[in-house]
């Protein structure tokens, strides 16, 4: 079996939004996407005062992708035009299918804007395929207790959707995506079977790893090699992001919130939006 390495790094940039930390690795200015993977978005860590505003994410369209995002830190308040609402708190997960379109808020919960405290949150936009760009939405919201906790080699690997050992996550992905948050312990070695057809997304939170001779640091999008396995190792602790999907192959055009295939079809979204046909969410 012939194992991935570190084919290039694609460090973050800072895009700050307002007051809150806000780093970016993909897109980069080496990278334009990860096919399947779009963007992801690294807000803090940072601490928010008591009486703060919280988060800037008011009502907003999409349509054409899903998006993936992880509560490492604080809270996060979702409400959206399907009807969904949570409140999810430290180590859970929300998984949104934007599909056809819909209109969500990603906001502060009034007890963490009262109260202050940690934050940090990563959100990852996955694409999909022309099929299935106009599927229905629908959410999941997971608490920290609704994902699976394996323990494997001293990592600790969070499955969100996929599966490993035999133990499969609680998101059904639409497109086989599996996604996981992995947790190493100082001088933990993983090893990993993943097919060579995938693509994988790995992207380093916190800590430093190292892939074969060449290492990582934290705020780094790690692109490999092709392969057929992953083993990762790391000398203090490292917190991941791990995913990995069959590329779609087709093309992505891109306009704000909406990724379809065709220039029609954003018009036609942005279109649809300004029609109400996404529906509407309370301010």
């Amino acid at each position: 079996m012939t194992t991935r390495t570190i084919a290039r790094l694609h460090a973050a940039y800072r895009d700050d939004i307002g007051d809150l930390t806000t780093r970016r690795p993909l897109p980069g200015p080496a990278i334009g996407q990860l096919d399947p993977f779009l963007f992801l978005n690294h807000h803090g860590p940072q601490t928010y005062r008591p009486g703060n505003r919280g988060l800037p994410f008011g009502p907003h369209p999409h349509r054409g992708f899903e998006t993936v995002t992880f509560i490492l830190e604080g809270q996060l308040s979702h409400l959206d035009s399907g009807g969904h609402e949570s409140v999810i708190d430290a180590g859970g997960v929300q998984w949104m299918t934007a599909g056809s379109g819909l209109v969500h808020a990603e906001l502060s919960p009034e007890a963490f804007k009262k109260n202050g405290g940690p934050l940090e949150i990563l959100q990852l936009w996955v694409n999909l395929p022309s099929r299935l760009k106009m599927t229905a939405p629908r959410y999941v919201g997971l608490q920290a207790p609704d994902i699976p906790k394996i323990e494997k080699d001293g990592a600790t690997i969070e499955l969100i959707s996929g599966e490993v050992d035999g133990i499969t996550g609680p998101i059904a992905s639409l497109t086989g995506v599996a996604m996981s948050v992995v947790r190493l312990d100082a001088g933990a070695a993983l090893s990993l079977p993943i097919p060579a057809a995938r693509a994988v997304f790995l992207y380093v939170v916190r800590g430093a790893i190292a892939v074969g001779d060449t290492t990582a640091g934290a705020f780094n999008l790690v692109e490999l090699t092709d392969g057929e396995g992953l083993e990762l190792s790391s000398a203090d602790g490292a917190v991941l992001l791990l995913g990995h999907a069959d590329p779609i192959g087709e093309p992505v055009v891109s306009h704000g919130p909406f990724v379809m295939t065709t220039r029609e079809e954003i018009i036609q979204a942005i279109q649809d939006y300004q029609a109400g046909k996404f529906g509407e969410v309370a301010a």
